[in-house]
């Protein structure tokens, strides 16, 4: 009997060893699982992105403020009145009349006179209405279009707007009163052109007649 049991063999039964978790792992795995949160993932930032938005609080913070001469609000309010129904002409002129041409002069701030502040604008200005029009509306008019102009390029407020109307003539009237910038060009060159003419003539006649000279006294001298 001691021999068969001794003969018998024990069998220890294999193990398999378990994966060892890092003791911060397990701690986190268990805050999260208590509290039904997801792990938080590991967050690459951009460097780039961070300077543009530095950038751009710098610049929200920088003073600084846009001021205008007279001049460019002038220019403006000249150019934006074109569109003006009944308007002949700013005192000066300036602008196109019936004929589309531009009448007295190329400045487009003749005959207006602005005081520019920081935030607000007058105006004062003389002007030659259509005869037969409604002065009013055409006062109206240019007082809601100069703040509309000038409020949408500057973010300034017109607050005056001074209408002196120092004449009122037809368009025929206003068209033959009116020398335009076309026809001065147009007289200037032909006047030029006549000039230049005259003068080429006369260079001509001068180098004509010192040969005719020089013939006549290469002649003489002949035998």
């Amino acid at each position: 009997m001691e021999n068969n049991q001794n003969s018998k063999q024990t069998h220890t039964p294999v193990t398999h060893a378990e994966p060892v978790t890092p003791p911060n792992a397990q701690q986190n795995a268990r805050t999260h699982a208590n509290d039904g949160s997801k792990p938080q993932q590991q967050v690459n930032h951009d460097p780039k992105a961070s300077a543009s938005k530095q950038n751009q609080g710098n610049n929200q913070s920088m003073n600084g403020e846009v001021t205008y001469d007279d001049k460019v609000i002038q220019k403006i309010i000249g150019i934006a009145l074109e569109k003006v129904d009944g308007l002949l002409n700013v005192d000066g002129g300036f602008f196109s009349n019936a004929k589309e041409k531009l009448v007295n002069t190329d400045d487009v701030t003749a005959g207006i006179e602005t005081e520019v502040g920081k935030k607000q604008v007058a105006v004062d200005m003389d002007v030659i209405v259509e005869y037969g029009k409604d002065v009013d509306a055409i006062f109206k008019h240019i007082k809601e279009i100069i703040s509309e102009e000038v409020k949408k390029m500057t973010n300034l407020d017109v607050i005056e707007v001074n209408m002196n109307v120092k004449d009122i003539k037809t368009k025929e009237e206003h068209e033959k009163d009116s020398e335009t910038v076309q026809d001065k060009v147009t007289d200037a060159a032909k006047k030029t052109g006549d000039f230049a003419s005259k003068q080429t003539d006369k260079a001509k006649e001068a180098v004509n007649n010192g040969a005719d000279k020089v013939k006549e006294n290469n002649e003489s001298h002949v035998e």
